[in-house]
């Protein structure tokens, strides 16, 4: 037995099974509990997206069920400044006391709300609407902000529509050509590997432009390695190169497609020598690259968060969606855009009402008909629905001052460790009359808050994710949580009640706000209509097939795997192509702050690491933070490998050991954002926001390294 089937150890329970999805990444890998004898044992299962794989965070992910720094009980923060336990009665009554004294004193919308894109689709569902309908605020988002918004903002205004994978993940096997921009799904998701290496046995051609030489990289047959933050001057290029040499689909952009001259005039100036010039790439490559996309039978082009997170993100997105869009591939079998989701419901997350500008269905809140639709689910007038809200960033960056929240209150998510600025973020929450956070651990976060919630995990609710594919799951239940820990769903309907702001459905029925079931068939009637439409989606219907696609409005009718066959979801039917120019990063190099840096994940963390750094075997695999750096800035530095470093930028510094490695460039450094403390590098990362996105700029900003002397 693996160290990842070994985990929980709950004496005298009955032996039973769970058929259901790993709890991280968007893959949502296919597993199977088995809890025999208090032990419980993790297996693989041959779903579509894992063909039977896991990763080592999916083996063992039910180490954390048991874990001994598992929250039982609330705390609550006493006089003498320490968390200690309290009832459930006490906890609540000082929620619900400091949400009423704060907007009794100034105004509903001094009371946010921060959510996560791992909650299910019934969780974040149910945030939003306590949030607008218990709350009455507008002050509400999540930290998918940080994760999918350049992405979804690129797509909507392209295609009309936000899905990740407009086409199934079999796809990616079947491609001629195969482009990953900014994307590792070698250590981020590794069972999507296989697809990589289907792809190249079928004697494709896989392609990546990454600025280090990843687990990914190393099995492309060609790799480009530009300076951060110049993507989009390499799109912009590769599109020249195929308008020079023919390679553009015009019968397809003139059917299919509108506003291409535009773009096509901007193309036209990026010769391939000017984005070398920018990005570092050599022209024979960037030429080779476009070649390898525009001769190709089928060609997919993905962008994940190295594209996307930046200042720029969204345009950089709108760059290689041109491209695909010249070439003639949404739409077409095994061809297409997409981009890889993060976050395990990083997809569903962000349809259903946790941003600030959101309905369920992926409405627009600022839209009257939206509004009267989902005001008629919840039983309210629409005119008592708040407005839309300010970005995840912004609102953290509000948080305790004169005009921002005074009070809030976080679902799954660590912003200390995983915002921008992070030491400011800090700050902030600190700065708040009363922070409440819901977890199952205790984060960095939840160690400096007012009220900590215990929550279940994964294996002990019932509820649905969406992956990457728009493929709507079951995630099942092995059993029940622990005595004294309560459902996010339990929580906010308690709190709901407790505020005297209980509300039933349109039909009259009361409705049982924590059982997951019933708030799915709200979901279901909310979402009916919208771009993101459940309504057809049952949980019967997910259980007797390998999930559902959305959009699948009728119950009796088909769902959606691939998208644009026919149309595109504008107006017109068209896709449209954005004209976008390159422009720098928010913050570049100068004598001071000589040198790049760039984040990103390690194959056994994830996210904050609040949970992978508690598991013995990820622990002992990827024990602390790192900074790698080339061997030629080590040697003009002195550093040897090991050596603590601190890596400074304009908002603070972090400290963490030297990894010296060749797999990057000489002018860029290196950090994964999995650790707190002085490990933690996004206390140095840009909150420099995308103008579309309000993505912040993770992905580069100007540093200095230096050696720490003992």
């Amino acid at each position: 037995m693996t160290d990842g089937a070994r985990a929980a150890t709950t004496p005298g329970r009955t032996p039973h099974e769970a058929a259901t999805h790993c709890p991280y990444c968007a893959l949502q890998c296919g597993m199977l509990l088995s809890e025999r004898d208090g032990r419980i044992e993790v297996l693989p299962r041959d779903f579509p997206t894992n063909r039977g794989g896991l990763c080592q965070k999916g083996w063992t992910a039910a180490e954390l069920l048991d874990h001994p720094e598992r929250l039982t009980t609330p705390l609550l923060r006493g006089p003498d400044g320490r968390l200690a336990p309290a009832t459930w009665a006490e906890a609540y009554a000082r929620i619900v006391t400091g949400i009423r004294d704060t907007q009794a004193a100034h105004g509903r919308d001094a009371v946010a709300i921060f959510g996560g894109g791992g909650l299910t689709n019934e969780k974040a569902y149910a945030l939003g609407r306590f949030a607008r309908v218990a709350l009455r605020t507008r002050m509400i988002d999540y930290n998918g902000r940080f994760c999918m918004s350049s992405a979804a903002a690129a797509g909507m205004r392209a295609f009309g529509i936000d899905r990740g994978l407009p086409f199934p993940l079999a796809d990616l096997g079947r491609a001629d050509t195969l482009l990953l921009v900014g994307a590792n799904p070698a250590e981020t998701m590794p069972p999507l590997a296989r697809y990589l290496t289907e792809q190249r046995e079928r004697g494709g051609r896989l392609i990546v432009v990454d600025p280090r030489v990843t687990a990914t990289a190393r099995l492309a047959d060609l790799h480009l390695q530009p300076l951060p933050g110049t993507d989009l001057a390499v799109a912009n290029a590769l599109l020249h190169v195929a308008l020079t040499e023919g390679w553009v689909d015009r019968e397809y952009v003139a059917a299919r497609t509108e506003g291409f001259d535009a773009v096509r005039r901007i193309a036209a100036g990026w010769w391939p020598a000017r984005a070398e010039r920018l990005s570092g790439v050599p022209v024979a490559d960037l030429e080779e690259a476009a070649r390898a996309l525009g001769t190709a039978r089928t060609a997919i082009i993905l962008t994940a968060r190295g594209a996307e997170q930046h200042a720029k993100g969204v345009d950089t997105v709108s760059a290689f969606v041109n491209l695909a869009l010249a070439l003639g591939l949404p739409g077409r079998p095994g061809s297409g855009y997409g981009c890889l989701t993060g976050q395990g419901n990083g997809q569903g997350g962000r349809e259903h009402g946790q941003k600030a500008d959101q309905l369920p269905g992926y409405r627009r809140i600022d839209d009257p008909a939206a509004r009267e639709h989902v005001a008629a689910v919840w039983g309210v007038h629409p005119d008592e629905l708040p407005g839309p809200g300010v970005s995840a960033y912004e609102l953290l960056d509000s948080l305790g001052t004169p005009t921002g929240p005074k009070t809030l209150l976080v679902f799954g998510s660590n912003p200390v460790v995983s915002a921008p600025r992070a030491a400011r973020v800090e700050r902030r929450l600190r700065d708040l009359d009363l922070l409440v956070v819901a977890d199952f651990l205790l984060s960095e976060t939840a160690a400096i808050a007012d009220v900590v919630l215990p929550t279940a995990q994964w294996a002990e609710e019932d509820g649905t994710m969406t992956n990457l594919e728009g493929r709507v799951l079951r995630r099942r239940a092995l059993r029940e949580p622990p005595p004294g820990v309560r459902t996010d769903l339990r929580i906010l309907a308690d709190l709901t009640t407790a505020l005297d702001a209980l509300t039933t459905a349109a039909d009259g029925a009361a409705a049982d706000a924590a059982d997951p079931r019933v708030v799915f068939a709200e979901l279901r009637r909310a979402s009916a209509g919208g771009a993101a439409d459940y309504a057809g989606v049952t949980w019967e219907r997910i259980d007797a097939a390998d999930g559902v696609f959305w959009p699948c409005p009728d119950e009796d009718g088909p769902d959606t795997p691939r998208l644009f066959a026919e149309r595109f979801a504008t107006p017109s039917g068209r896709a449209r192509f954005h004209p976008v120019e390159h422009r720098p990063a928010a913050e570049e190099v100068c004598a001071e702050y000589p040198l790049y840096l760039t984040t990103g994940r390690v194959l056994a963390q994830y996210q904050s690491g609040t949970q992978t750094r508690r598991v013995g075997a990820l622990r002992r695999a990827a024990p602390e933070p790192f900074v790698e750096l080339h061997p030629d800035l080590a040697a003009r530095l002195g550093v040897e490998e090991g050596e603590e470093l601190r890596v400074t930028s304009r908002r603070g510094e972090m400290r963490a050991p030297a990894r010296i490695t060749a797999t990057i460039r000489p002018d860029t450094l290196f950090a994964p954002f999995h650790w707190g403390g002085a490990g933690r590098v996004n206390s140095v990362t840009n909150d420099a926001l995308d103008p579309v996105s309000r993505m912040p700029e993770f992905k580069v900003c100007a540093v200095r390294v230096e050696k720490v002397t003992p």
